[in-house]
C-alpha cells in the first residue's frame, strides 16, 4: 500500500525458515494474471528481507501460474510444488553448471551426430531458455542412447534429478530399462509397469500406466506431484500421442524432450507446435539418407511383387492437410478399419484369401534374403492387418511347412500371452521364430539387427508408422552371412502399395536368386551320381584310373564308403540320400506343389535303379525344394559339399583334386 506494506496471501516456508515460494490468490472470477505484478513486488520484498528470492505462484483456484523469474518466463502449471521440489528448484540457481563445456560421456555415445544433438538440446535449454526440444533421428541411429547420454549430462550438471521416460508399449519400456541399466546404472532405472512402488532417479513407463499412477495417493497426497520430474522424454513423439495423452504433459511441469524417427519434413505441423518450434525445424535432425551415406544404417530394396492390393490411386502427399491428420490418427490402433475411400469388404476378401496368403508366403520364402548358407530365411517381420489376419497367415504357413513344427513363424501381438519371451527368441539369431507376424507390436522400437525381410501385408496410412516399420530393417549386422560378409541392405515386400502411397522411389529388385547351400548339395550329389553311372557303364571300379590323371593323383588307398569300396555301393548310397530328401517333401507345400508329379515319381526307389539323361533333367528341377529333413548345421553342410566336390574331382581326374585334398587335410588338422 501507500505506506510500503503488503500482505502476502500465502508463503511456503522451507525447513531452513526461509521463504521458498509465495502464492498470490485471486478470486475465481478474476484472471490470475492480474496478480502477477503484485506477486513480483511481494517477492522483491521477501528477497530483500531474507536474502533469497522465492518462486512466484499466482492463481484464481482454477488456473495456476509459476514464475521462476531468475530463469524462465511465467508458465501455466497444474498445481503447487511440494516442499522438497521447491527446495531443489531454488538450490539449482547456484548448483546448476553450464552445459556448454561439460563433457559428454563417450562411453554412451561417440558418433558425431549424437554429440551434436546433445549439444543443441543443451543450447536450447541453457542459452535459449527453452523448456522443450525435439530430436528427429532415423530409426537405428541411437535415439535412446542419445537420450541416455543427455540425461547423464543433465544429472552431472545438476539440471535434473528425476527423469520420466515414456513409451507406448511394454516391450519398448523393457528395452529402454535395459538400455538405462547398461549405460547409466547409477540412475537406478525403475520399470513403473512392473515396479510401481520402487524408487529411483529414472522412471520408465507406458502412457496408460502413468495416467493411472498420477491419480494414486499416499497419505492423502499424490505420489507424483506436478514438480516430481525434472525431465520427461517422449519416445516416438507424434501428434497421436499428444492427442491421447496430453494430460500427462500438462500435469507435470518438466523439461520435455521428444524423440521421433519420422523425417523432419514429414513431421506434422501440430507436433512442431506442441514443442514450440517452427514447422520443419526441429532442435536437431539426422536423416535416414545421411545415416546410410555414413554407413551407420543399411538401405532397403523394394522387391517387385506379383500381386498387390490396389489403393485406387490415392497418394498421401495428394491428401489435403486435414485428411492427412485424420489418417495419422486412424492408424494408431490395432485392427482399425481404413477410411471410406477403401472398401473394408474388399480388403477382407483379399487379405483373408488362402490363395493370396499362400502366394505372398511363397514369394517371401523363395525371394527373401536367406542366411545359413542360403538354406534358411533370414529374420523376417510380416506386418499384418489385425490379429485374425495374423493368425490366418500363421495357419497357412504351418499348412505349407508342417515339418517346421509350428515354430518357424509365430504371431507376436498384444493378444499373445508371454509375447516378450517370443520377442526374446526372435531376437536370438539362431532360435525360432524366424518369421514374426506382427500386429502393431513390432512396428516400433524393437531392435533386431538380423532382420533382413519386411513384408507389408497391411495398408499403412500414417507416415510416422510407415517410417517406423521401415526402421525395423535398417540396423547394421556384421558377419550376418559369414565372416566378413555383413548385412548391406534389406528387402521390403510391399503387397499393399504403401511405397507408392508414400511416394518412395526405392531401388527395385527381383529378390534373392542365389543358390541355397542345400540346393548346391543336392545338385553336386546328383552330378556325383551321374559320374558314377558313367564310370559303372564303362566297367570301372574304385582304384581304377580315373579320367586322365585320377589314378595318379591318389597315392594312398581310397577310403571305404558305407562299409564297402565298390562304385555300385557308392552310387546306391548317394541315390538313397537323394531319394530320402525328395520323399520328405510336403506335397501340399506351395513351392513343392507345381513339381508334385516329379516328387511323387522320384520318391519311389524303383525310379533310381537306372537314370536316363531325361531323369537327370527332371531331378535338377526338384533340387532345392523345401524338404522335411531335420536341418543340419551350416558348417556340416559346407564340409559335405567340400567332400562331394573332392569325390567328383577324383572321379573326373580334375587338377582341382589336389587343392581340395589339401584343404580337407588342413581342416582335419584343425580338429586335432
Amino acid at each position: 500500500n501507500s505506506s510500503g506494506k503488503g500482505y502476502v496471501d500465502y508463503v511456503l516456508w522451507g525447513t531452513d525458515g526461509l521463504p521458498l515460494a509465495i502464492v498470490e490468490a485471486k478470486k475465481t472470477r478474476k484472471d490470475p494474471k492480474a496478480g502477477q505484478q503484485q506477486a513480483k513486488l511481494y517477492a522483491d520484498c521477501l528477497e530483500r528481507q531474507f536474502g533469497r528470492r522465492p518462486v512466484i505462484f499466482y492463481t484464481n483456484g482454477y488456473d495456476h501460474w509459476l514464475w521462476d523469474d531468475t530463469m524462465y518466463p511465467p508458465r501455466r502449471v497444474q498445481g503447487f510444488y511440494k516442499r522438497d521440489e521447491l527446495e531443489l528448484l531454488i538450490q539449482r540457481r547456484t548448483t546448476r553448471k553450464s552445459l556448454r563445456e561439460a563433457p559428454i560421456n563417450t562411453d554412451i555415445v561417440n558418433r558425431y551426430y549424437q554429440i551434436r544433438a546433445i549439444r543443441r538440446v543443451g543450447e536450447a535449454f541453457e542459452h535459449d531458455k527453452e523448456r522443450k526440444a525435439l530430436l528427429v533421428m532415423a530409426t537405428g541411429t541411437g535415439k535412446t542412447r542419445t537420450a541416455i547420454a543427455l540425461v547423464d549430462l543433465l544429472m552431472r550438471c545438476n539440471w535434473v534429478k528425476r527423469v520420466l521416460f515414456l513409451a507406448d508399449r511394454l516391450a519398448l519400456v523393457n528395452q529402454a530399462v535395459g538400455a538405462f541399466k547398461k549405460h547409466l546404472p547409477d540412475a537406478a532405472p525403475v520399470n513403473l509397469v512392473t515396479e510401481k512402488n520402487t524408487e529411483g532417479r529414472v522412471y520408465v513407463c507406458t502412457y496408460p500406466t502413468m495416467m493411472n499412477l498420477i491419480e494414486q495417493k499416499r497419505g492423502g497426497q499424490r505420489r507424483f506431484g506436478v514438480g516430481h520430474f525434472d525431465l520427461i522424454i517422449i519416445d516416438e513423439a507424434h501428434r497421436s500421442v499428444f492427442h491421447k495423452y496430453r494430460a500427462i504433459f500438462e500435469y507435470f511441469d518438466a523439461l520435455l524432450l521428444g524423440l521421433t524417427a519420422t523425417p523432419k519434413d514429414e513431421v506434422d505441423r501440430n507436433t512442431y507446435r506442441l514443442f514450440d518450434l517452427e514447422e520443419g525445424v526441429p532442435t536437431d535432425a539426422y536423416s535416414y539418407e545421411e545415416a546410410v551415406k555414413d554407413k551407420f544404417l543399411v538401405r532397403f530394396k523394394a522387391v517387385s511383387v506379383p500381386l498387390k492390393f490396389q489403393r485406387e490411386g490415392i497418394k498421401y502427399d495428394e491428401l489435403p492437410p486435414e485428411e492427412k491428420e485424420q489418417w495419422e490418427l486412424l492408424d494408431w490402433g490395432e485392427g482399425e478399419e481404413p477410411p471410406e475411400s477403401v472398401s473394408a469388404q474388399a480388403i477382407n476378401k483379399w487379405f483373408f484369401n488362402a490363395d493370396t496368403v499362400d502366394k505372398v508366403l511363397e514369394y517371401l520364402m523363395t525371394r527373401g534374403i536367406k542366411v545359413a548358407g542360403g538354406d534358411r530365411l533370414g529374420k523376417t517381420i510380416i506386418f499384418a492387418k489385425n490379429h485374425d489376419h495374423a493368425r490366418f497367415i500363421e495357419q497357412r504357413f504351418n499348412a505349407n511347412y508342417p515339418h517346421l513344427k509350428g515354430e518357424f513363424a509365430r504371431v507376436i501381438d498384444f493378444q499373445t500371452e508371454y509375447a516378450q519371451s517370443l520377442i526374446d527368441d526372435f531376437s536370438n539369431p539362431n532360435k525360432p521364430p524366424h518369421i514374426a507376424i506382427s500386429v502393431d507390436m513390432l512396428d516400433t522400437g524393437i531392435d533386431v539387427p538380423e532382420v533382413v525381410n519386411l513384408v507389408f501385408f497391411k495398408l499403412v496410412r500414417s507416415k510416422t508408422k510407415f517410417w517406423q516399420m521401415i526402421g525395423r530393417g535398417t540396423r547394421l549386422c556384421p558377419d550376418l552371412f559369414g565372416p566378413g560378409r555383413d548385412k548391406e541392405y534389406f528387402y521390403i515386400f510391399d503387397f499393399c502399395q504403401n511405397l507408392e502411397f508414400f511416394s518412395q522411389n526405392a531401388e527395385v529388385t527381383e529378390g534373392s536368386v542365389g543358390e541355397p547351400l542345400s540346393k548346391r548339395l543336392f545338385t553336386t550329389r546328383l552330378e556325383l551320381l551321374r559320374e558314377l553311372d558313367r564310370r559303372l557303364q564303362a566297367g570301372d571300379q574304385i582304384g581304377d584310373q580315373g579320367g586322365d590323371q585320377g589314378g595318379d593323383l591318389v597315392g594312398e588307398s581310397v577310403a571305404v564308403y558305407g562299409g564297402t569300396s565298390t562304385l555300385a555301393a557308392l552310387r546306391q548310397a548317394n541315390a538313397e540320400l537323394l531319394r530320402t530328401e525328395i520323399a520328405s517333401m510336403n506335397l501340399d507345400n506351395f513351392v513343392v506343389r507345381p513339381k508334385r508329379r516329379l516328387v511323387e515319381r522320384y520318391s519311389e526307389a524303383e525310379a533310381w535303379e537306372s537314370l536316363t539323361p531325361s531323369d537327370y533333367l527332371d531331378l535338377a528341377e526338384v533340387a532345392g525344394l523345401p524338404s522335411g529333413l531335420e536341418p543340419e548345421p551350416e558348417e556340416s553342410k559346407r564340409f559335405d559339399l567340400l567332400m562331394l566336390g573332392l569325390q567328383l574331382d577324383l572321379l573326373r581326374g580334375s587338377p582341382r583334386f589336389k587343392r581340395l585334398q589339401s584343404k580337407v587335410r588342413d581342416l582335419v588338422g584343425l580338429l586335432e
